[in-house]
């Protein structure tokens, strides 16, 4: 697995400059991000859809919404939201540097309040990497607003293998929220889900009703 991975690295092309700064950056500050093949993943499928609408929830130092914006096509719109101005204000500086910043929506606000009254509907693509206790209810709230055939994309599935261990008394409220939270995902009536073990494990859900 081991060979693999480092097979898997060293084929791909390196990643945009801007996104390579921003891993050590978030690194340096333990700022949590995306895994980099998870940011592959999102850049891809937004290619593929031509996603030109796409909602975030987390922003951190904005390595995932910057994977997007650089595929979006021309006047695409991403609206990331998450309630830390600190975090943002950095994220905001790589948007300025990538010439991506007229493209992409800071809101500062926490992510159930906002979702509760949001006014963009037809959504391409939601991201969800944010509090994980809270995630069923960004589900709940996100999926009305994609088109038919948008796709939900939720990181951190698995939190470092800990949601596949045998449930225990010492479990944290992460780990037993997203157990709950996978199991709604892959059987929601409006999706066609799936979870890959990629990254932190990654999410992947069609809107197909």
């Amino acid at each position: 697995m081991e060979e693999t991975r480092h097979y898997l690295e060293a084929v791909h092309p390196n990643p945009h400059p801007l996104l390579l700064e921003l891993e050590q950056h978030g690194r340096k500050d333990g700022i949590p991000i995306v895994a980099r093949d998870t940011g592959r993943l999102l850049s891809t499928l937004v290619h593929a859809m031509q996603a030109n609408r796409i909602l975030e929830i987390g922003t951190a130092y904005g390595y995932s919404t910057l994977w997007m914006a650089l595929a979006q096509p021309p006047a695409g719109k991403i609206w990331t939201v998450d309630p830390d101005y600190d975090r943002t204000e950095v994220a905001m500086t790589y948007f300025k540097r990538a010439g991506e910043d007229d493209y992409i929506e800071i809101i500062n606000t926490p992510a159930l309040q906002l979702l509760e009254n949001f006014p963009q509907r037809n959504l391409d693509i939601v991201f969800i990497d944010a509090n994980k206790t809270e995630y069923a209810s960004y589900l709940d709230l996100a999926i009305p607003m994609l088109k038919l055939s948008g796709v939900v994309v939720i990181d951190n599935c698995l939190l470092d293998g800990r949601v596949a261990e045998p449930p225990g008394k010492d479990d944290s409220d992460d780990v037993r929220a997203m157990r709950a939270s996978n199991e709604y995902f892959l059987r929601h009536p409006d999706l066609d889900a799936t979870i890959l073990p990629l990254g932190d494990g990654t999410g992947i859900g069609a809107r197909v009703k």
